[in-house]
């Protein structure tokens, strides 16, 4: 996956002032097909960069801040492959932990989750199921979206194939 970054020259001119990979990706081992990106990041009240500084390497928490944005892109694998003996539940979860602080310690063991967040969701490749905690599920594919309100969710990929999903995380108040 490819980022293109702007910013300004020194004239105020808008350039491009970085064009590559995802400099902040991991490719999970105990999870073959799990992918996790963080193309960029925002704090609260923080100015527009003018010189599109990379902000991915300084963040700690991939849960935003009221105010804060994080753009996250992730391929998910077919749930078959947590259904797999070679599956190892305890490695997957000390690499979530390292790759996705501050959201890993909300997961619950089914995937089941629930965040301080708008987040705004793109199914970008496959078919992905969105299953909220009464246990509605809601199919959804390439070119869907989903708004995200801080309710309780998992994602499930009931496919054959691999699902690639972006989202863009917003720090939110709790309403009660």
């Amino acid at each position: 996956m490819r980022r293109v970054v702007t910013g300004h020259d020194e004239n105020g001119k808008s350039v491009v002032v970085s064009d590559g990979p995802i400099p902040r990706s991991r490719e999970f081992t105990s999870l073959p097909g799990w992918v996790s990106r963080l193309p960029w990041a925002t704090d609260p009240g923080e100015p527009v960069s003018r010189t599109g500084e990379d902000p991915t390497p300084k963040v700690t928490s991939l849960l935003p801040a009221p105010g804060g944005t994080r753009f996250i892109v992730l391929t998910f694998p077919p749930d078959t492959e947590m259904a797999d003996p070679a599956f190892d539940p305890v490695a997957f979860d000390r690499e979530q932990r390292a790759d996705s602080p501050g959201i890993a310690e909300l997961m619950e063991p089914d995937g089941m989750h629930t965040t301080p967040t708008v987040d705004y969701g793109i199914v970008l490749q496959g078919e992905i199921v969105l299953e909220l905690d009464d246990g509605h599920c809601t199919r959804l594919s390439a070119g869907d979206i989903v708004i995200q309100n801080g309710t309780r969710h998992a994602w499930r990929n009931r496919s054959d194939q691999p699902v690639t999903m972006a989202f863009v995380l917003v720090g939110a108040e709790r309403d009660g």
